[in-house]
C-alpha cells in the first residue's frame, strides 16, 4: 500500500471522526483488495474499510449492509463514506471471529446461533434486485477448479474424455442448484465471517457478495466450513434440524432425505470452486496460507462425492491425479517423499 493511500486513508478517518489525533492499525484484511483498520485513541472505536476504487465497488456493500439492517440482522453499520475515495466508517464488531470459539462444548450453542442468523437473513431480508446464483455464475465459479487447481496446481492438462467427466459431474450440481428453493444468499457464510459479540450473540461480515439463490449453499458453507470439519453423523443433525427451522418459519423445504442430497451437492459444487480458488490466491495473488486448507476441502469433495453416483467419476478421476501429492505444497514441491 502506498503512502499516498495510507495519507489519504488516515485522512478520512480524522475527518469523519472530526478529531486530527485519531490513528489507524491494522484490523483484517481478507482474499480480495479490501483491508480494514481499527481506529485508535476515540471510543468507542471504529473500522475503516479501505477499498481501492480501482480495484473494488463499494456499491454491493453498501447496497446488501441495507438490506441487513432493515430486516434487523446484526452487520456492521455504515457511518460515513468516501465513495471517490474507496473509503468507509463502520461500526466495530470487535475482533472475536467464531472459528477459535468453536470446540466440541461450544458447537452446539454457537451453531444454534448462527442457524438463527442465517434464518432470519433467509426470511427477512429483501432480496429483490439482487444478482442470481444462475447456472452462468455456477458454472463459472467451478471453472477455476480445472483451470487452478488441476492444471496450475496439479499440473494436468485434462484429454477430451477427461472434460466429459468433468462436465457430467458439473451438469448435476448445476441441476441440483436450479431445483432448489431460491432466496437470500450471503455467499461466505462460514466462522472467519461470523463475529461474536459480548452478549452471545452473532454479527455478520464479508457480505457484499450476496445474491439471490439455493436454500441450502450458506448453510453448507456453515456447516462444511473449510476452516473447521465435525463428523458427518453430527453435520447431518444439524442439517436437519435447520430443515425443521425452515419449516417452522413457513419457507419451502423438501423431505428429509432429498434435503440432505441438495445439501451434499451443495456442498460440492461450493468445495469444487474453492479448490480453484484457494489455489489462484496463492498463484495469482501471492497469498498462500489457504493452501494449508486444501486436504480439508479435498476431503469433503472425496468424501462426500463417492456417496453420489453421478458425481462419483469426477471424485476418481481426480482421485488419480492427485496421487500422492501433498496438496499443501505449492506446483513441483508437492509429491511426498
Amino acid at each position: 500500500m502506498s503512502g499516498a493511500r495510507e495519507a489519504r486513508r488516515l485522512a478520512f478517518a480524522r475527518e469523519a471522526l472530526d478529531d486530527p489525533r485519531i490513528g489507524l492499525e491494522p484490523a483484517s484484511s481478507d482474499a480480495s483488495f479490501r483491508s480494514y483498520w481499527r481506529t485508535l485513541g476515540v471510543e468507542p472505536s471504529r473500522i475503516v474499510m479501505d477499498a481501492p476504487p480501482d480495484k473494488e465497488d463499494l456499491a454491493p456493500f453498501l447496497d446488501v449492509a441495507a438490506r441487513l439492517e432493515a430486516a434487523g440482522v446484526a452487520a456492521p453499520q455504515v457511518l460515513a463514506r468516501d465513495i471517490d475515495g474507496g473509503f468507509l466508517l463502520l461500526s466495530d464488531l470487535g475482533s472475536r471471529l467464531l472459528l477459535p470459539e468453536l470446540d466440541a462444548d461450544r458447537v452446539e450453542d454457537h451453531y444454534a446461533r448462527a442457524m438463527a442468523l442465517l434464518l432470519r437473513m433467509q426470511r427477512d431480508v429483501d432480496d429483490s434486485g439482487l444478482a442470481r446464483y444462475d447456472e452462468a455464475r455456477l458454472v463459472t465459479e467451478m471453472e477455476l477448479m480445472p483451470t487452478w487447481f488441476v492444471q496450475r496446481h496439479l499440473g494436468i492438462t485434462p484429454g477430451c474424455e477427461d472434460w466429459d467427466v468433468i462436465e457430467s459431474a458439473f451438469r448435476a450440481l448445476l441441476d441440483s442448484a436450479a431445483a432448489q428453493p431460491q432466496c437470500f444468499v450471503h455467499r461466505d457464510f462460514h466462522s472467519r465471517n461470523l463475529m461474536l459479540q459480548e452478549d452471545g450473540a452473532l454479527a455478520v461480515i464479508d457480505f457484499q457478495d450476496a445474491v439471490r439463490g439455493p436454500v441450502t449453499y450458506d448453510l453448507v458453507s456453515l456447516l462444511r466450513d473449510c476452516y473447521v470439519e465435525w463428523p458427518d453423523a453430527r453435520v447431518e443433525g444439524w442439517v436437519e434440524d435447520y430443515r425443521r427451522r425452515l419449516a417452522a418459519g413457513g419457507l419451502p423445504v423438501p423431505d428429509a432425505d432429498r434435503f440432505l442430497r441438495a445439501f451434499d451437492l451443495m456442498g460440492l459444487q461450493r468445495h469444487i470452486k474453492v479448490l480453484g480458488i484457494f489455489c489462484r490466491l496463492w498463484y495469482r495473488d501471492g497469498k498462500a496460507g489457504y493452501l494449508g486448507d486444501l486436504p480439508r476441502v479435498w476431503g469433503y469433495v472425496h468424501r462426500v462425492g463417492l456417496r453420489h453416483p453421478e458425481i462419483r467419476p469426477l471424485v476418481e478421476l481426480l482421485d488419480q491425479w492427485i496421487a500422492q501429492r501433498d496438496l499443501r505444497r505449492p506446483a513441483g514441491e508437492g509429491v511426498a517423499a
